[in-house]
């Protein structure tokens, strides 16, 4: 699937596109160049399913959780992972990527290719590309 956006604005009507094309797929790895919108993308996703508090980046923290409740009623999390800094698998390993990438709780995945070779067979990919100060073209697979 794949649209075009038009300004940070413009991402709340995309969110229920997405919703669709993840097909209940939560773990979620996205690529971009850096200043593309990723973090931006996310917290979008995140407002969507109903977290309360302002996603940011976790280029330092690694991890952001962010709580929220579920369609059925359920306190759960989402994660957003940044692993930009991070040199080798053996250090997400150390992170416990593993795990979070294997619970069902949504996981989105900023700069994954240290990981892709552990990723789960049905691991959603979203594409940021930068095609004008402020339009994206965001493709989803």
């Amino acid at each position: 699937m794949e649209f075009i956006v038009y300004g940070s604005d413009a991402l709340p009507s995309l969110m229920n596109h997405v919703l669709d094309a993840l097909d209940g797929r939560r773990k979620v790895i996205v690529y971009g160049e850096m200043g593309s919108g990723k973090t931006t993308f996310i917290s979008a996703f995140c407002e969507k399913i109903g977290v309360k508090e302002s996603p940011a980046s976790p280029t330092y923290s690694l991890v952001n959780e962010y709580g929220y409740t579920d369609a059925d009623g359920k306190h759960t999390v989402l994660r957003h992972l940044d692993l930009y800094r991070l040199l080798s698998l053996r250090e997400a390993l150390d992170l416990g990527i593993d795990d979070m990438l294997h619970d069902d709780t949504y996981c989105f995945i900023e700069w994954p290719g240290i990981i892709e070779e552990i990723l789960p067979e049905n691991t959603a990919k979203i594409t940021i590309e930068v095609t004008g100060p402020t339009t994206r073209r965001v493709v989803i697979e």
